[in-house]
């Protein structure tokens, strides 16, 4: 109150005003009420009299309920994070049971599955891994696939000097349920290239691409391998190309496959006036 006293006067002699000045009312028996104080002098031109415009606002429920969001802001903070880290902890579980299992059957055929299942979970992991660390709820899409496809490179190509993966993406970032379906359409793209893109040791490059203009995006990807066998010898569509077109269909996106030459390229784009065009922006 002292200080507020001597702004008053600092006020009153027209060397200062007081703008939203702070202050606790204390009352014996009494709830402690918060006040915000704003006083200018007015200058009517009589020298003679001194007349200050006072405001007094109480704002104690106002602050309240600011702590009280600020507190439900807090719980929800340690909430969701202990959430991310359970999920975390569920997902390298599960991949480790389905490598486990992998290494223990006979079957190769199985085998693959398990691998193939285990990648998958990989690549949802990934995705939880950058929303744990990215604000708003939304994945820098370039860090995402090039952490994603190191990893893939990392567990399938025994030679990278024979091999590689390379990622080039625009600076975007894009919701959880975008990323998601990205993520396993580049996994199942990239091991079905792995698989049977570059056989007999050949030597070879994939290359994923995510380009972005406003609501408009591409992916690609695309290797310099053997191409799509044709006609008789075609391959009939598995698993891995169910989960691609089902994704793409969910995205409301087009798929294209085409020869490379050498090799295949398989493009998903989405055009920005299909009604979820907001879910892609820049990234801050």
């Amino acid at each position: 109150m002292l200080k507020l006293a001597s702004l008053l006067k600092a006020t009153a002699a027209g060397s200062a005003q007081i703008e939203a000045y702070e202050i606790d009312l204390v009352r014996p028996n009494r709830r402690i009420r918060n006040l915000v104080v704003n006083a200018c002098r007015l200058d009517d031109g009589d020298k003679d009299r001194i007349r200050i415009l006072l405001a007094v606002t109480d704002v104690t429920d106002v602050r309240a309920e600011a702590r009280i969001k600020d507190d439900l802001v807090r719980e929800k903070a340690i909430l969701l994070q202990e959430i991310q880290h359970r999920v975390a902890n569920s997902l390298q579980i599960i991949a480790s049971v389905l490598m486990q299992s992998a290494r223990k059957v006979q079957s190769e055929e199985v085998r693959g599955h398990l691998h193939n299942a285990h990648h998958r979970v990989m690549s949802i992991a990934a995705v939880q891994k950058q929303l744990s660390t990215s604000p708003g709820g939304t994945v820098d899409i370039s860090r995402y696939l090039t952490q994603l496809c190191d990893s893939l490179g990392a567990s399938m190509i025994a030679e990278p000097e024979r091999l590689s993966i390379s990622v080039k993406a625009d600076d975007a970032s894009v919701t959880a349920k975008i990323s998601v379906s990205l993520g396993l359409i580049v996994t199942e793209l990239v091991i079905n290239a792995l698989k049977h893109a570059f056989p007999d040791q050949t030597t070879g490059a994939i290359k994923v691409a995510y380009d972005a203009s406003g609501g408009d995006w591409t992916l690609s990807v695309t290797d310099d391998g053997i191409g799509m066998p044709t006609g008789s010898n075609a391959p009939k569509a598995g698993l891995g190309t169910g989960i691609v077109e089902a994704l793409t269909r969910n995205l409301e996106c087009d798929l294209e496959t085409r020869g490379a030459s050498p090799g295949t390229c398989v493009t998903i784009r989405h055009l920005g006036d299909i009604d979820h065009h907001e879910d892609i922006r820049p990234a801050a």
